[in-house]
């Protein structure tokens, strides 16, 4: 292929169009509409070589392997509509070729590189003394193929890279280093996890799932489930997103986005409770409820809360002037039963605060006689205000640290 081909079939990309965005790839676009350009003397060139190496080596040394790797990632209208079960036959043409064009680049080094410039550059020998990088031999369509076969659990773009977002202006972002968080590391709670568990294996497989209100005492590891939760089932094509109670006028609009996505999602309101005049309070309705077209079924809402009842309700709004003031009330403590599972997370009595403080013990290699152990803990417990999982991770890590002997 002589290097004006290779110039024009990255500039021609269509259904890969956003590979170009790509910083590694877009170096290499620029070193090869330098060498097209036949600028005189080698520096122009040699400059843009570097610039790609730079760029491909804070990453790895072999560029077939990135290439690919981008490729396989990238989020594409074929990817799309594949989900959804339809790729119109140009489309499939157009895919078919890039596909194999990319495949080619992926084995392109720098000497093949400079022999299609040819005459243009008459540089190679000038360029000896730079690096050259490593390509790897794939047969991208195949693996391409395998991927969106896949897509339902691995995704696409961002999603195939990270599991866990937060919102921002209304857009998702991904969390480069979420809570490493493992249900293997919460002991205690096993019967209450279970439930939330039962229901995110329902979302997965497709079928009917709840929206879950988690609530009950501080620090019994209600959070902690839940991104447990989503660590553990990533690989089978869950992703969590955490939304702050005043962006919840901002997921509806999310939410029609996500519903085409062939991946499982769990939005996730952390320590949730609302006043009564709270203009949030509707938003979450609206969310619970489902739009006109019904609710989406890739999507469920997890909620935590110290409140049963979601709503701070004082004796004042007993009291008040409303005429249907009953009614009133009642729309108010109704919200959590728009949860279709509720599962209660109480304070630890002794004996399964002992228990959480054995296995704690135990998982951070602890050497200290057991009745020794309990009784530290629970001196440390009455001045941390009482039991709890946290309580008893915050002993168990001073222990650790050499702080509690």
């Amino acid at each position: 292929m002589k290097l004006r081909e290779w110039n024009a079939r990255l500039h021609g990309l269509v259904v890969f169009r956003s590979l170009l965005d790509d910083p590694v790839v877009a170096k290499l676009l620029d070193l090869t509409d330098r060498m097209e350009a036949g600028a005189p003397g080698y520096g122009p060139v040699c400059d843009a070589v570097a610039q790609f190496e730079a760029a491909l080596f804070e990453h790895t040394t072999n560029w077939g392997s990135y290439l690919s790797a981008a490729v396989l990632e990238a989020e594409t209208v074929c990817v799309r509509q594949a989900a959804s079960g339809t790729l119109a036959p140009a489309l499939q043409t157009a895919l078919d070729s890039e596909l194999a064009f990319l495949q080619a680049l992926c084995g392109l080094t720098l000497d093949e590189l400079l022999t299609a410039a040819g005459s243009a550059t008459g540089q190679a020998q000038e360029l000896a003394f730079l690096p050259r990088w490593e390509t790897s031999s794939i047969d991208l369509p195949a693996a391409y193929a395998q991927r969106m076969s896949e897509v339902g659990k691995k995704g696409y773009g961002m999603f195939a890279k990270h599991h866990v977002f937060t919102v921002e202006n209304g857009q998702l972002v991904p969390v480069k280093y979420p809570d490493p968080q493992r249900l293997s590391e919460l002991p205690g709670y096993e019967k209450e996890r279970e439930k939330v568990i039962a229901n995110t294996k329902a979302l997965l497989a497709g079928m009917p799932a709840n929206n879950v209100l988690l609530y009950g005492d501080a620090g019994t590891g209600k959070s902690s489930a839940v991104k447990a939760i989503a660590n553990e089932f990533a690989p089978e094509g869950l992703r969590l997103v955490e939304v702050k109670k005043n962006q919840l006028y901002q997921i509806p609009d999310l939410m029609d986005k996500l519903a085409a996505n062939p991946l499982k999602f769990i939005l996730f309101i952390d320590d949730l409770s609302f006043t009564a005049n709270d203009d949030n309070f509707a938003a979450l309705k609206a969310i619970l409820e489902g739009s006109v077209g019904g609710r989406a079924k890739n999507i469920a809402v997890y909620a935590t809360s110290n409140r049963r009842h979601l709503i701070k309700e004082t004796l004042t709004d007993r009291t008040g002037d409303d005429i249907h003031e009953a009614d009133t009330r009642q729309e108010l403590m109704s919200l959590s039963a728009r949860f279709g599972l509720t599962v209660t997370f109480q304070r630890p009595e002794k004996a399964r605060f002992e228990n959480i403080l054995a296995e704690l013990a135990k998982q951070h290699g602890i050497d200290m006689p057991m009745d020794q152990l309990l009784v530290k803990a629970e001196a440390f417990a009455i001045r941390a205000g009482g039991r709890s999982p946290r309580v008893a991770k915050q002993f168990i890590e001073q222990c650790e640290a050499g702080v509690q002997k």
